[in-house]
């Protein structure tokens, strides 16, 4: 450990593959496992623990720490007890999975990435990924709130929720949305990540999202939350963990949630439904895992967009409106469904190798009904488009591998060698119905709900399957000050697009090596620098008909970052600092040849500055600001070229503090804001949206009632309830009105007991 407790390097897990079926369905999993629950709880009382639920143990200064050898083997199954510790203040965890590389103390990471607590989760009533990662990271900029499908731009480049990796595992996350529920830590890996976790399907470049599962502790656990949110969503959460055995070494961990009710915004509603497992075995050489959930959630009164295009002769903005107000109709709907059973396990085959492999399922989608909406003039007249649309299928994700140590020399080795394999079946029923109604920004009337007597035929089905293999080795010099890492992935790419009748229209298949390399300095035990050269990996588009190569798949393209960066711990308080540069292709048709290619260029240049810790006793700071030149360098209209690319800011500020109130013991007041820079409405930069500041305010309390400990939570976010359009919903010259609305003025209460 370092001489302020922090483990110097936290054991990973390396993630796996084993395609196998499973005798059972997850209903009766769930079944089965809810009975053994409930008699077991019938007998026992769980002790309370001593620390308060709010706060979980952290990384102090302590100088006669045990420093652990370099030689040491990295990648054991982690556990709750296992995971790396929270640094002080308890709101981010030391270090966090960087794919291949496994579990890195953050100060020995090559890379800019941080991993969110439970503990963060709870305290900030979060209920989505983007409430999370977007709270005080001035990386991410989340463009909407309580949308359908979930985005987050990261360094300028957007991702979604189908990115996201789910116990390391690509396509094995809810959905179109996740609940924090199912996870003990959420993590951000920022930039494109092709060697360390291969490419995502929907080919995102701006960084990788990971849910780590939830599993039993050591100290049993029986936490019931009910939770409260204007204007009348309540919602109920419980959580229990135990581990079994004369050594603990069998663990099982339980999440269930239920959510209802009217959200703030006029006419829309939400009810959800989540049911989690998670099963833990583990022995001195031997862990396994099960993971199973299933989550069903129903939005009314939500739209994919806020305003999704925008007419070319149109160079006024809307004035926006306070949140509360709706941009959809009262009669659309989605209704996201997942069921996901994933199996992971890891041997030691000896001192310095270890063998790895997981598996898993996830089957479900989305029905919905809903509109996509065009701003035709600067009178506020908008054309409703009705989009009746039900996706559903079945994807099966896995790898496996081998994992090592050895030493050549005076020179260190740690190695990975993995295997990863995705498959996507998926079938669609779509139905379009175009001038579907012309409405009024300032008075919005949708219609009656549309007339779907021609739907219900499936119109198109999909195949997808991508195959890596992929090396990368650590090489450690002059006892483990410099750190070298050198790999490369082969990714293949195959589609195809299929009749109702399963009949091929198209099939694509490509390969593409991506390699990566990155380089630390630990300068000493506080200060580490690094640099690094990494790719992302996106599937090539289809040349559109009116093209000379109409039918074409573009080869998948190579997107290319450059970063620098360095961090500093101060043992109670990190800062970390990073400079990059992304370059990412796009696919237009050449006015000239009238071809379809990677005929255009994004690139984007940034300067990030962030902190987090515990500033001094009872004072806990996140935050920071980055600076982001989005610029378009090669575009189909020549003259946007140079232009700040659509809904991404220049400059993002956010700081979030929580002050223990001595006077009150138990009492902590919380607050935070966050300053999005102006954003243009389209790539011509005819229309621009001025910058905005957003403040929050809260405060939690933690007691003791009949001797179980109880805290109570009450936030409120946009306080002023400023009324502001958020942006883009994923950029591009697309819309930058499709974010919506901002977030009213939204109160959150929550009391949290343990058992």
């Amino acid at each position: 450990m370092s001489e302020h407790g922090r483990p110097t390097r936290a054991n990973p897990d390396v993630s796996p593959a084993s395609q196998r079926t499973f005798p059972f369905t997850l209903n009766r999993t769930f079944s089965a496992v809810q009975m053994a629950l409930l008699l077991g709880l019938s007998g026992a009382v769980c002790a309370a623990p001593e620390t308060e639920p709010s706060q979980q143990p952290r990384a102090e200064a302590g100088k006669d720490s045990l420093v652990l050898s370099e030689t040491t083997i990295e990648g054991q199954m982690l556990t709750a007890d296992d995971l790396p510790p929270a640094y002080a203040g308890g709101q981010v965890a030391t270090g966090s999975r960087v794919g291949l590389l496994g579990n890195k103390d953050f100060m020995e990471t090559p890379f800019n990435a941080i991993s969110y607590t439970d503990e963060f989760v709870r305290n900030h009533q979060a209920k989505d990924i983007g409430s999370v990662i977007g709270a005080t990271d001035p990386s991410v900029n989340v463009p909407s709130k309580r949308a359908i499908l979930e985005t987050f731009f990261v360094r300028g480049f957007n991702t979604g929720a189908n990115d996201i990796t789910y116990n390391g595992l690509v396509g094995m996350a809810p959905n179109l949305r996740g609940a924090t529920e199912l996870a003990e830590r959420i993590e951000v890996l920022k930039g494109p990540s092709a060697l360390l976790n291969g490419m995502p399907p929907d080919g995102s470049v701006a960084g990788s999202i990971n849910m780590v599962p939830k599993r039993a502790a050591d100290e049993p656990l029986t936490r019931l939350t009910t939770s409260y949110e204007s204007n009348g969503l309540y919602g109920a959460h419980a959580d229990v963990g135990r581990r079994f055995g004369e050594q603990n070494q069998f663990g099982i961990r339980y999440n269930g949630v239920y959510r209802n009710g009217d959200t703030n915004v006029d006419d829309q509603k939400q009810k959800m439904q989540l049911n989690a497992l998670g099963l833990d075995w583990r022995t001195e050489r031997v862990r396994l895992s099960l993971d199973a959930y299933k989550q069903r959630e129903r939005l009314d009164g939500v739209n994919y967009f806020g305003i999704a295009s925008i007419s070319p002769t149109v160079n006024k903005v809307p004035s926006p409106k306070k949140g509360t107000n709706s941009l959809a109709p009262d009669w659309a709907y989605t209704i996201n469904d997942t069921e996901t059973v994933l199996v992971r396990g890891e041997v030691d085959l000896n001192e310095s190798l270890t063998a790895f492999a997981a598996y898993g399922q996830r089957d479900g989608g989305r029905n919905a009904l809903m509109t996509r909406d065009t701003l035709i003039n600067n009178a506020g007249d908008i054309n409703v488009l009705a989009y009746r649309s039900d996706g559903q299928g079945t994807q099966k994700s896995g790898e496996a591998g081998l994992k090592g140590v050895f030493d050549t020399g005076p020179v260190g080795h740690a190695w990975s060698l993995a295997a990863t394999q995705y498959k996507s079946q998926m079938r669609y029923k779509d139905l379009q119905i175009p001038n579907y109604v012309v409405t009024n920004y300032d008075n919005l009337d949708f219609g009656p709900t549309p007339d779907l007597s021609k739907y219900g035929a499936v119109t198109s089905r999909s195949e997808a399957k991508l195959k890596s293999f992929a090396f990368l080795d650590t090489l450690s010099f002059l006892e483990g000050r410099v750190q070298w890492t050198v790999g490369w992935r082969n990714q293949t790419v195959e589609s195809a697009s299929l009749t109702p009748a399963r009949v091929k229209t198209s099939r694509y298949s490509d390969s593409r090596v991506s390699p990566a390399t990155a380089l630390l300095v630990k300068v000493t035990d506080d200060v580490s620098v690094y640099a690094n050269y990494i790719e992302g990996l996106s599937q090539g588009s289809t040349a559109p008909t009116t093209a000379n190569n109409s039918g074409e798949i573009l080869a998948p393209y190579q997107t290319k970052q450059y970063e620098v960066g360095a961090k500093f711990d101060l043992g109670s308080f990190a800062t970390t600092l990073a400079l990059f540069q992304i370059e990412k292709p796009s696919a237009y048709t050449d006015p000239t040849t009238n071809i379809y290619g990677l005929n255009g260029e994004q690139r984007n240049r940034g300067l990030e500055w962030n902190f987090f810790g515990e500033a001094q006793p009872g004072l806990r700071l996140m935050g920071g600001a980055s600076y982001t030149k989005a610029e378009l360098t090669k575009a189909l209209v020549k003259r946007n070229e140079g232009n700040q690319v659509t809904g991404v800011p220049k400059i993002i500020a956010k700081l979030g503090a929580e002050y223990d109130l001595q006077a009150v013991p138990g009492l902590t007041l919380t607050a935070g804001t966050q300053y999005i820079g102006s954003r243009y409405v389209t790539d011509d930069h005819r229309m621009e949206l001025p910058s905005y500041t957003v403040f929050d305010v809260g405060g939690r309390y933690t007691t003791k009632v009949m001797s179980k400990p109880v805290t109570l939570r009450a936030n409120v976010e946009n306080v002023a309830n400023r009324a502001y359009w958020i942006g883009s919903y994923n950029g591009g010259d697309g819309s930058g009105l499709s974010g919506g609305l901002g977030t009213p003025r939204t109160l959150q209460l929550s009391a949290s007991v343990d058992f």
